[in-house]
This record gives C-alpha cells, structure tokens and sequence, in this order.
C-alpha cells in the first residue's frame, strides 16, 4: 500500500526520534550527501501551519511560468486520479490556462502501471483541460532506454543487496517530443519504494518502463522499506539522480505540493508549494511533508 496523503492517513511510526538524522546520516555514509543546492528553486511558498488557496498557489505558479518566457510546445506531466488529493488538478489546469491550447502540445499523465484514466477522471481532476490533449502512458511498450545507471553505482547505493545496472527510461513522447517545457507535477509525501514520493520519480517510474518500474521496487524491498520511509535522500533517490544526469537537455520544471490534515477542520489543506528544476525544491518540500505527515514516536 502507498502511503499518501491521498487516504487521508495520518501516520504514526514506530522510528527512532532521530529518523531525520540518524538514518540520513547512515545513507550518507554510504551514497554520500545529497547534491549541492546549484539548480534552481524558483518557488518556495508555505510553511507548517499554512493554508494555502487554490487562487494563491495558481497566482503564485502563474508567475513563475511568466518568469521562465515564452513557450511554444509545452507537454504537462501530472499525476493520475490515484493522486487526486493531491491538489496538483487545479494547477495543471493553471500551466493549460497560462500556455492555452497553442502552448500546451500534450497532457502525459504519470501513470507508472496504473490503467489509463477515464474521461470522467480526467475532467474531474483537469478542468478545462481539454480531452484531446491527453495521452496515455504505455509503460510495457513506449519507451526509450536512453542509459544506465552503473551496477557498481546501483550496489553501492543498495548498501550490496544488488548488483545490476538501473535503465534509465522514458515514455517516448518525453524523450523524442521536441518540448521546450516539461512539467511535472505531483505531491511529495511519504512513500514506501522511494521514501518520499515525487519529483524525479515522477519521469523514471510515473513515465518510465517496466525494466526501471521494476527494479526501482526491487531496490526499495531489499534494502528496507522501514529504513527509507520518510527519507528524502536514500540510496533509491541517489540512483535517481544519477539517471537525471543522463536527461539534462529535457527542459524540466518541477511542481511540488505538500498536503497536510488541518487539526480544527479535519480537511486536507495545501501547506506548501515548492517550483524549481533539480533536488532543492524536491528537499525543501520533503523537510516540509515529513513535519505535516508524519508523527514520529519514541
């Protein structure tokens, strides 16, 4: 089961109180510290007790987009209707708005192995996004394999639990497309594979093919999930990395939310909204999500 904020779980772990340091500074030790804050973080709105509004954070998103210029053939990467809680609906529709329909060339939604969404699905959770601009994700037959991670890198970072090289693939429309803008979209929250969700994982699991899907899994599993969860920089996250080095000529913009439960209302709300093109952005929303989702306990 995928821990999201989709469920509306509020979770309880029985970690060690030192789970944000201790673990991470065992990983260290073993994939080295995490990339240096070198790209560009070009949002970083919310906080703990934030409650952000659609208008503000489609305000806030707009004005990023205006900041990066013009573009004409702009593909959009969201999450499908598992994730719907996600709050990214509303902003995908924002890029569709902003771009238009002469803008925004394609929507790819991340469906990792997920069934395709239904129409119905997709105008509940994109509105005005039109249909036409959809496709689907064909994670057993459209990809490309364009390299691979090294064995040598992947036992490393799997602490020697493997000792394979990790394709880096990706939907072919990503890849070939010929977009001068990609987004990706998504909510960075706990999650059991990767430790927390999103970001680059996002294009090499939500868009990417069965070899990666798999293996990203596998990696997850026999390193222990309960050693990863709720850790933004872990050997999976490390190998990821090492595969967005392999993609850097992709136009990539990442849009991050974070989703927390408001304690007097009992509703989902949006605690943040990070925007940026590389690890910072991603860091910063999963040092937030850790204090809004998780509760940790002695």
């Amino acid at each position: 089961l995928s821990l999201s904020l989709s469920l509306s779980l509020s979770l309880s772990l029985s970690l060690s109180l030192s789970l944000g340091l201790g673990l991470s500074q065992a990983m260290e030790a073993i994939i080295g510290p995490p990339p240096p804050p070198d790209d560009n973080l070009y949002l970083a709105l919310g906080g703990e007790d934030a409650v952000l509004s659609e208008a503000q954070q489609r305000e806030a998103l707009v004005q990023v987009l205006e900041g990066l210029g013009t573009r004409e053939k702009v593909l959009l990467v969201p999450p499908d209707f598992t994730r719907y809680h996600s709050r990214t609906g509303p902003l995908t529709a924002a890029c569709y708005e902003h771009y238009g329909a002469g803008g925004v060339a394609d929507v790819l939604p991340a469906l990792g192995t997920h069934a395709p969404m239904t129409e119905a699905e997709y105008a509940r959770m994109f509105p005005g996004v039109p249909w036409d601009k959809m496709r689907v994700h064909d994670w057993r037959n459209d990809v490309e394999t364009i390299a691979h991670v090294p064995a040598e890198m992947v036992k490393k970072a799997s602490d020697g639990q493997l000792d394979e090289p990790f394709p880096v693939q990706l939907n072919r429309l990503v890849w070939e497309g010929g977009h001068d803008l990609v987004i990706s979209l998504g909510q960075v929250v706990p999650h059991e594979v990767m430790g927390m969700a999103n970001y680059n994982k996002n294009m090499f699991v939500g868009v990417g093919g069965a070899a990666a899907i798999h293996l990203s899994h596998h990696i997850g599993a026999v390193y222990g999930m309960e050693r990863m969860m709720g850790i933004a920089w872990n050997p999976l996250r490390a190998i990821l990395e090492e595969a967005s080095k392999q993609t850097t000529r992709l136009p990539l913009l990442y849009v991050l939310t974070v989703v927390g439960r408001d304690d007097a209302s009992g509703d989902l709300v949006t605690r943040g909204l990070f925007v940026g093109d590389g690890y910072t952005a991603f860091a910063k929303a999963a040092d937030l999500s850790l204090k809004v989702t998780l509760t940790l306990t002695p």
